[in-house]
């Protein structure tokens, strides 16, 4: 697809414009309801469908197709993102008022260094070819690193800074408590970083472990740099509103990591094939059509089964009680 500069300055300004409204609708701070979330998340994923309409109509099936397709797997890996984020906001204690602001500075922060991934990673591919081995081998790791994490279901998990942040904190300074949505304060005649700016890094910084994984799995559906960053942007700026509404159902996603490993496994053999056809070895590809169909199946199914087997946890937790109150009512009787 043939992106010319004018096109890339008229996304990034229309995207920086539907940020500003986001920004100022909910510029004051307040407590998200689950009615604002699902409309918020309702109008993102309407923008990201219109947006891939236009593709359709100016460009064609085939970029429509690969960004549908990047799109629903950065949204379905940026789920596995809400996991960490719920982590930070109780390590940080963040009050639910500024966790809107929180969110949206951080997923900017994130959106930016994600950008710089991108147009690294588009270079490289340009250049090197053989790099596709590395990032399908790279996600078929990923995949099984994250059966293997399913397995060991760690339950007390906690959000451990990272360097970075960690390197800030030492040179800037953090004050004790938050001071409504300054990020900056005087204490003691010094210049000090608040809780609010700490969490917002952390959010933004974090956010770069997981494109890691997620962005060379969307390079395995289409190595169109501008489809890329599209796809990414709209999973992204969803992700706020998403936070509120699904944050009580995260617990119940229990199988997410199965389903996210088999997704990232596929495309790590996609790009296996794909590194073999371009060096010559005849080899079947993996059409966009199949990568989707695979894709939305993978996580309907992941859900459906998610949503069982928690039903099936909680009825057995509530019948529990029950079945060890019986013998005390026995021996009494």
């Amino acid at each position: 697809m043939d992106v010319s500069v004018t096109l890339w300055v008229l996304t990034i300004v229309g995207l920086a414009a539907l940020i500003g409204v986001d920004f100022f609708i909910g510029r004051k701070p307040h407590d998200v309801s689950i009615k604002e979330a699902g409309i918020w998340t309702v109008v993102w994923i309407a923008l990201a469908g219109l947006f891939g309409l236009g593709l359709l109509l100016f460009s064609g099936g085939a970029p429509a197709g690969e960004f549908f397709a990047g799109f629903i797997t950065e949204k379905s890996l940026s789920v596995d993102n809400l996991f960490v984020f719920v982590l930070i906001m109780a390590k940080f204690a963040v009050p639910s008022q500024y966790q809107q602001r929180v969110l949206l500075v951080g997923v900017l922060i994130a959106l930016v260094l994600r950008a710089i991934f991108i147009a690294a990673g588009a270079a490289i591919l340009a250049s090197f070819a053989w790099v596709f081995y590395i990032f399908g081998a790279f996600l078929i790791w990923t995949a099984w690193k994250l059966i293997q994490e399913a397995r060991a279901d760690e339950e007390d998990e906690e959000f451990e800074e990272n360097k970075l942040l960690q390197a800030v904190e030492k040179r800037f300074g953090v004050a004790d408590r938050y001071h409504g949505t300054k990020l900056w304060i005087e204490q003691n005649g010094k210049r000090v970083m608040t809780p609010m700016l700490v969490v917002m890094l952390a959010i933004g910084t974090t956010d770069v472990l997981f494109a890691l994984d997620s962005i060379p799995a969307i390079f395995g559906l289409t190595q169109d740099p501008y489809i890329v960053f599209t796809a990414n942007a709209f999973a992204l700026m969803g992700l706020r509103q998403l936070y509120f509404l699904i944050g009580g159902l995260l617990k119940k996603l229990v199988h997410l990591s199965y389903g996210l490993s088999v997704i990232l496994g596929f495309i790590g053999v996609k790009l296996v094939l794909h590194a073999l056809h371009e060096s010559g070895v005849h080899v079947p590809e993996i059409s966009i059509p199949v990568s989707l169909g695979v894709i939305c199946s993978v996580l309907i199914i992941t859900t459906i089964t998610s949503l069982r087997a928690s039903k099936k946890q909680a009825a057995a937790e509530a019948a529990q009680p029950a079945s060890e109150s019986a013998p005390k009512d026995s021996i009494g009787a």
